[in-house]
Parts: structure tokens; sequence; C-alpha cells
């Protein structure tokens, strides 16, 4: 078994050198480079085994359970060499043919009715308010932020995606809008702070929803905040805007969830759909991350996205590809989070924390080296609803950056 593992790592260009060492206390040295700088340490016999047949899926296990152990450099060092290795190797043989039956019965791990999509999201949106808190921005945003230059801090980042995102809806005084997957609240406190429009904010997480609905209390702004499926709406809206929520609606519900945004917006509407993306062909989810993170959970390519949209009578008026800004979120996320490690441990325990640790370096080196991106889509019903040049963008971003510094909503949680 050992030569499995070792034959499967020797075949990847992996740089810097690995120290590999097996149960039996010998080491292999894997990869380019005189002086090996990473060291791995596999700690059974059976560890072997899953990591030849499945390493996509054991290698988050058996660190997860501590089989798996970096006793040199750091585990994001280790998975960014094994990202970079694989993404220029790209799949073949036994690897290729299990890529491609995952991607073949993608649509029976989407399966997200209302029920099950519930179920989905308090799996991993109902942990601890606070746990989030050891990482994020004091906003809580809790997707990919906006590095419009690269000092910015992270709060900073958050709060240019926030406005970047507001400028593309082109937001009036008196509108109404909708804000599908609002997390804890910070977007829609921002879009009626500073833009003057009354906000919906829907949500199927009970921690999230708690805690919106204090922020909401406490602002005094004309937002509300429900636990509602965007399938059960029925109001109709002036702007519709959903921040990382489209990566759990499921490759089979895209043409509903189309459909059901050009129901609900106005004749002159306007969506904002901001989603982590593929620059790739469709695929299928990564295994540990649909098992341990984000069941239901589906990083859709450009291809699927568009013609869902064209199907059900909406208009792409804009589309904006973010490359490196997640892994740059997830760099700060990841570092935030090792600095409070202990306290992580201390609200769950040390597998937990390892799984977390394990699932924000993987995702950071995702974002670095594997083709993924943030797909931001502006939709329309009709082709004169926005401004015919993008010039009211930055208009409108440089005008909410000047009210947002004395307007509520961007605050501590």
């Amino acid at each position: 078994m050992r030569s499995l593992v070792a034959r499967m790592l020797s075949r990847l260009a992996i740089e810097p050198r690995i120290d590999v060492v097996f149960p039996d206390g010998t080491s292999q040295s894997i990869g380019q480079g005189s002086v090996p700088r990473l060291r791995m340490r596999i700690v059974d016999t059976p560890t072997e085994l899953k990591l030849a047949l499945n390493p996509e899926l054991a290698l988050g296990e058996a660190v997860m359970d501590g089989r798996v152990v970096v006793e040199q450099g750091s585990l994001y060092d280790l998975l960014d060499a094994l990202v970079t290795a694989v993404h220029k190797a790209r799949p073949q043989g036994w690897g290729k043919a299990l890529e491609g039956l995952r991607t073949a019965i993608r649509r029976f791990h989407q399966h997200n009715t209302p029920a099950l999509a519930r179920r989905n999201v308090a799996h991993h949106y109902d942990l601890k308010s606070d746990f989030f808190r050891l990482f994020l921005d004091p906003d809580m945003q809790y997707s990919c932020a906006y590095f419009a230059s690269p000092e910015m801090t992270l709060a900073q980042a958050q709060a240019a995606k926030k406005r970047h995102i507001m400028g593309k809806l082109d937001l009036q005084p008196g509108q109404r809008v909708l804000d599908i997957g609002c997390g804890w609240g910070g977007m829609a406190l921002s879009i009626a702070g500073e833009a003057g429009a009354s906000v919906t904010g829907i949500t199927l997480s009970q921690e999230q929803l708690a805690i919106a609905q204090q922020r909401g209390r406490e602002s005094g702004l004309p937002v509300e905040f429900r636990l509602q499926d965007y399938r059960h709406l029925t109001e109709r809206f002036d702007r519709i805007v959903s921040v990382g929520m489209f990566e759990h609606v499921g490759v089979g519900y895209y043409r509903e969830y189309f459909r059901k945004i050009r129901e609900l917006l106005t004749e002159d509407g306007v969506a904002l759909v901001h989603t982590i993306g593929r620059a790739t062909p469709p695929g299928a989810t990564n295994p540990f991350i649909a098992k341990y993170i984000f069941p239901g959970g589906y990083i859709p390519a450009m291809s699927e996205m568009a013609a869902a949209i064209e199907k059900e009578g909406l208009i792409v008026t804009d589309v904006e590809v973010l490359r490196l800004h997640y892994a740059e979120t997830l760099k700060i996320w990841r570092e935030n989070f090792l600095d409070r490690r202990d306290d992580a441990v201390a609200m769950y325990d040390e597998r937990f924390a390892r799984m977390w640790e394990f699932y924000l370096a993987a995702c950071e080196a995702s974002f670095r080296h594997d083709d993924l991106v943030v797909f931001q889509f502006q939709l329309a019903r009709k082709l004169d609803g926005l401004p015919i040049t993008r010039g009211y963008i930055e208009q409108r971003e440089t005008a909410f950056g000047r009210e947002s510094a004395s307007q509520p909503g961007s605050g501590p949680v």
C-alpha cells in the first residue's frame, strides 16, 4: 500500500519537496528541491488505503481525525503544494473516472427541496455566531471581499464589496429591496442606511436570523428579516440581491431560482447575484466539502448559470469575474482563525478545529491555484432598466462610500 501512495504522489510535480513518513516509520522524499521543506506522517495502514483509493475525501478526514499529521511546515503549505500539483496534472485514470461519476450523480446530492435546504443550511450556518466572530470582519460578511486596493484591511474590503454591489444595483431612495440569503444582516442594513431603501432579508438559518433581527431593531432602519425560503415569496421588489447563496440552490433548481427572481422583480427591476463560480466546464462538489462543510452545495460553471437565465426570460446586463479576491479573503480568515484556534476548540473540540483549519486552508489554495473565481451577474427584466454605460456603477459606489461612515449598518455585530 505504501507503494500505491508513493506512486500516486510521485506522478505529481510537487514543489517544494515533501517527506512522507509511513506507519512503519520509514519515509520517502517526493517532489522537487534538494531539501524537504514539508513532512507529513501517515499514522496507520488503513489511512494509507483510503488515501490511495479516494484522496480528495480521505486526506481531509485523516487530517480531521489526526491520522495524517503535518510535522514540518504548515497544513496550508502542504495543501498549497498538493493543490498546485494536482491542478497542473489534471485527473488521470481512476481519479478521472471518479470525478466523472461524481459529476454524473451530482443532481442526486443536490436535491434541495425546501425541507432539505433548511437542513443543509442548519448544518453550517447554525453553528454558534460567536464561532464565526473568531475570524470574520466586525460586520460578519461571510463571502468574498473586494480588495479595490491591496492594502485594504478585511473590514475595508468587505465594505468595498457591499458598495460595489450597491453601485451595480443602482439603488434609489424608497425602493423595495429583497436580500436572498441575508446572513447576519450586514448587506441589508447597509442598503437601508446608505441608499434609503426598505429591505426584506430572508434566511433559512435560525442563528443568523436572531442576530439579524436584533441588529435591525437596534438600527431603527426600514429592514425586516424573515425565516423563509425564496420559493415561498410572492411580493414584488424593485431590486433583488443575493450574495453567497446561489451555491446552495442546487443544479436541478437553477431555472426555478431564476424564474422566481423574474416573478419577484418589478418591470424595471434589477437583480445582482454574487456567487462562487468555476472557470471550467461543469463538474462536481469536492467530496470532503459536500460531506462535512456544505451538504447540498455546488459551485456553478458560468455556462450553467447563463443557460438557466436565458431560458427564464431575464437579460444579463453585466457580468464581472472577481479573480483571487476570495483567495485573499480566505487568507485573512485562516490567519484570524489560527490566532483564535484555542477558542474554537473550547467552543467545540479539537477534531472540529482541525476540520475547519483544513476547510479554510484547502479553499484558499483552491481559489489561488484551481480555477475558482467569483461571478457577479447583473440581471434585468428589460433592456432599458439601467444606464447603457458602466460609469454609473463607480459613481454610485463613490457616493455610498461617502455616506457609509456616518450611517448605521456597518458596525460590529
